[in-house]
């Protein structure tokens, strides 16, 4: 017995970066440039693409491109000669929120495919199935939904609109255009540029209900970030996911590194392919998740997310 297999994408910062993700298991590699695409790992051009998306597709990967920023009069201006790059660079979808982007991609390159992601407000099957009338075929599902939510979804847009869920990593819960912490330094007279989060370096919100939990803030060139404090991992229940029609699992990879980044992959991979391979004998195998506990940040703990809370929406 098979069952049908889900996507597993995460986002890469880099050409290399993405080969090597592609070697460890990912089937879509999601990759873009700050200026058009939100929160991403790294950098990676369109010339850069040219170069690389076709070794990324000789790996059995699919390439996508990041478009989901919030866009100004200037950025959607450029976006006819982007999207033409990206798609002669032979990309296989845009990632977008803006509509902007939608009308680029039509007039430009519609073999592209598009993926409706409206970070926080995608969150319900009629508004997903407008943007499919319009010509998305995936939802980007919001990180807030909970699984009963997630599968009616998924149900509802059954042979309309793919769903895509993130199932690992650290979701974002607060941004501004503004650059926050550089504010803050200089209304306290001390300073700093490029002010960050890093594993190393450690830069938090805390609230003062819960002393214990802190949230990474961090600064890039499109404004103030602020994280969870946990990091979703849904490796034990994917069968869940998967008999639930769910089309993509994400991998959240931002500030995270790339060590750590291979070994969710491989862990997810591996269970992917047990449980579609044969679902009525699958066993849970430990070690899929020990890999990513002896790699996970201290203090940070996995959780489940939203996935099995009440719902909030």
């Amino acid at each position: 017995m098979s069952t049908n297999k889900p996507e597993l994408l995460i986002a890469a910062g880099s050409a290399e970066q993405m080969l090597a993700y592609a070697k460890a298991g990912a089937d879509a590699l999601l990759v873009g440039e700050s200026r058009y695409g939100l929160r991403l790992p790294g950098e990676v051009t369109a010339a850069e693409l040219r170069r690389v998306i076709p070794e990324a597709h000789r790996l059995g990967a699919k390439v996508y491109i990041a478009m989901n920023h919030i866009m100004d009069n200037a950025t959607a201006e450029t976006l006819p000669d982007y999207v033409s790059e990206v798609a002669d660079a032979g990309a296989d979808a845009v990632v977008f929120g803006d509509p902007a982007v939608l009308v680029a991609v039509k007039t430009k390159a519609p073999q592209l495919a598009l993926h409706w992601n409206a970070e926080m407000t995608s969150t319900n099957w009629a508004t997903a199935a407008y943007w499919g009338r319009k010509g998305a075929t995936r939802l980007v599902a919001a990180r807030e939904l909970n699984m009963e939510e997630l599968i009616e979804i998924a149900a509802k847009l059954k042979g309309a609109m793919d769903v895509e869920v993130q199932v690992h990593g650290m979701t974002n819960i607060y941004h501004s255009k503004r650059r926050l912490l550089e504010n803050y330094t200089a209304h306290r007279g001390k300073p700093i540029e490029g002010v960050s989060y890093s594993p190393e370096r450690g830069l938090y919100l805390i609230e003062q209900e819960r002393p214990g939990e802190r949230f990474p803030i961090y600064e890039d060139d499109s404004g103030t970030h602020v994280m969870s404090s946990d990091d979703i991992c849904m490796l034990e229940n994917l069968p869940e996911l998967i008999d639930g029609g769910i089309a993509s699992f994400k991998i959240e990879s931002i500030l995270k590194n790339e060590a750590y980044n291979t070994a969710v992959l491989q862990s997810y991979r591996a269970a992917i392919d047990a449980y579609t391979a044969d679902p009525s004998g699958f066993t849970f195998d430990q070690t899929w998740l020990d890999r990513i506990q002896e790699l996970q940040p201290a203090g940070r703990e996995l959780s489940y997310g939203f996935f099995y809370k009440e719902q909030v929406y």
